[in-house]
C-alpha cells in the first residue's frame, strides 16, 4: 500500500498552477458535442481521469466500454449509446457494479430501449441492444435520485423522435446539477423547460448544433482550498482562471465558507482566498452540493464548529460509503457524525492532538482531498494518494506550490 507524508504547514501562501477544468462540465460537453455530430470544439477539457475515461471511449469501436470508476461516464454513456442505437456491454470496477443503475435502466426500457443486465439485476455491468421506436415522450422519475439519471436523460431528449417531459416526484435534490445541463444544452441549441415549482423538464425534439466552448475551473476541486485557508494560521491563496460566475451548483462552497472562516476576492479572473472570523456552528443541506460534504464537514470537526447537516443520502452510493467513510475519518480527531432522526445529521467536533494522523482512502478522490487541510494542523499521511487523478490530477503539486513538504 503507498502512502503519501505531508509535514504539519500552518502558514499558507502562493498560487495553484494545475487546477482541474470542472469535471461536470466537461462529461456533459463531450456527449452533447457526440450527440451534434463531433464538429464542436471543447477547451479547456479536465485532465481528470473520469473526463479523459469519458473521452476516449465515446467514440470508441469496441464493444466492451470498461469505465473503471467513473459513475458519470457508466450512465452518460449508457443513454448515449443506448439511444444511438449502439450493441455495446457497459462494465467497471467491483466498486461500478455495487452502484445502482436501475433508474435509468428502466426510464430507457420505457422510451424503447433494449437493455440487459449481465450479472446482478439494477447494478451494471449492462448490455445495450438497440432503439428502433420511441415507446413514450413521459417519464415519471423521482426526484431524490442521481442528478446524473435526469441528465443523461435530458441530453438525448432532444433527438428522440417525440422529445421528452420529466416529471419529478418527491423531493428533488443536485437541482443545480440538471439546470447546469440544461444550460450546456443551450449552447449547443437545443432549449429545455424546467418548472422548478410543477417538477417538471420539458425537451422538444430538436437537432444539436455544433458550437465551440470553454470549460470553467472545478470547483469541487478549488473547494478544498477554501478548507486550507479555514485551518491555516495564516493563509493567502490565489486560484488562477476561476470566474465569479460559474454554471456549477458547488460555487456556493464560497458562502458556506465565507462562514467558516475564508473571505473570497475575486478579480482579474482570479480567486483570492483569505482568512476571517468564523462562526461557532453551521446548519447546512447539502442535497444541492453533496460532493461538498467531504470538504465542510473535516473543517468543522477540526475547527470546533458544532454542524447540524441534512442532503447527505446520496454519499452512500458514491466512490464509497461516505458517510461511514466520514465518520471512521473524523473519529481519529474524536469526532463524530451521528444521524439524530432520518436524514438529519449532528457533527460533533474534535480536536487534532497534535499526532501524525493516517488517513484512510477507500478508494475515493474526495476523502484523500477533503481531508488533507488537516496537514495545517497536524503531520498526515495519505493511503494510496494516486485516487486523486480521479478529478485532481495536480492537487499534490499544488499543496507544495502553497507551502506543504510531501513525501512518497
Amino acid at each position: 500500500m503507498a502512502y503519501l507524508s505531508i509535514s504539519k504547514t500552518a502558514n499558507l501562501l502562493g498560487t495553484t498552477h494545475k487546477l482541474s477544468s470542472s469535471k461536470s462540465i466537461s462529461n456533459r460537453a463531450l456527449i452533447l458535442k457526440a450527440l451534434s455530430g463531433n464538429q464542436s470544439v471543447v477547451s479547456n477539457l479536465s485532465d481528470a481521469r473520469d473526463t479523459q475515461t469519458m473521452n476516449r471511449l465515446i467514440t470508441s469501436n469496441d464493444k466492451l466500454i470498461d469505465v473503471l470508476d467513473a459513475g458519470t461516464t457508466m450512465r452518460f454513456l449508457a443513454a448515449y449509446f443506448a439511444i444511438t442505437n449502439q450493441n455495446k456491454i457497459l462494465t467497471g470496477t467491483a466498486r461500478m457494479k455495487e452502484r445502482p443503475i436501475g433508474i435509468l435502466v428502466d426510464a430507457l426500457r420505457e422510451l424503447g430501449v433494449t437493455i440487459d443486465y449481465l450479472e446482478q439485476e439494477g447494478f451494471p455491468p449492462i448490455e445495450t441492444k438497440g432503439f428502433v421506436i420511441q415507446k413514450t415522450n413521459t417519464l415519471t422519475i423521482p426526484g431524490n435520485v442521481s442528478s446524473q439519471y435526469i441528465s443523461a436523460l435530458m441530453m438525448i431528449a432532444p433527438t428522440l423522435p417525440k422529445g421528452l417531459i420529466i416529471t419529478l416526484t418527491g423531493k428533488m435534490g443536485s437541482v443545480p446539477y440538471f439546470q447546469m445541463t440544461a444550460s450546456l444544452m443551450a449552447e449547443f441549441g437545443v432549449a429545455c423547460q424546467i418548472d422548478l415549482e410543477a417538477q417538471k423538464i420539458t425537451i422538444l425534439p430538436r437537432a444539436y448544433k455544433p458550437t465551440d466552448i470553454t470549460v470553467e475551473a472545478d470547483w469541487s476541486s478549488i473547494s478544498y482550498w477554501y478548507g486550507f485557508t479555514a485551518l491555516a494560521e495564516t493563509a493567502t491563496i490565489t486560484l488562477p482562471n476561476v470566474s465569479e460566475k460559474s454554471l456549477q451548483g458547488d460555487r456556493v462552497i464560497a458562502e458556506i465558507m465565507d462562514r467558516l472562516g475564508v473571505a473570497s476576492t475575486f478579480k482579474n479572473n482570479q480567486l483570492v482566498l483569505s482568512k476571517k472570523e468564523t462562526a461557532t456552528e453551521l446548519t447546512w443541506d447539502f442535497k444541492d452540493c453533496p460532493d461538498l460534504a467531504q470538504t465542510v464537514l473535516p473543517v468543522c470537526a477540526a475547527e470546533g464548529i458544532t454542524g447540524t447537516f441534512t442532503g447527505l443520502e446520496s454519499l452512500r452510493i458514491k466512490e464509497t460509503d461516505r458517510i461511514a467513510a466520514l465518520q471512521n475519518e473524523l473519529g481519529k480527531i474524536g469526532a463524530t457524525l451521528t444521524e439524530m432522526d432520518a436524514g438529519r445529521w449532528m457533527l460533533a467536533p474534535g480536536k487534532v492532538s497534535g499526532e501524525e494522523i493516517t488517513i484512510n482512502t477507500y478508494h475515493d478522490h474526495r476523502m484523500a482531498m477533503g481531508l488533507a487541510p488537516l496537514a495545517t494542523l497536524t503531520n498526515l499521511k495519505i493511503e494510496s494518494p494516486e485516487v486523486v487523478n480521479k478529478s485532481y490530477p495536480g492537487f499534490w503539486d499544488d499543496m507544495k506550490s502553497v507551502g506543504f513538504e510531501i513525501e512518497k
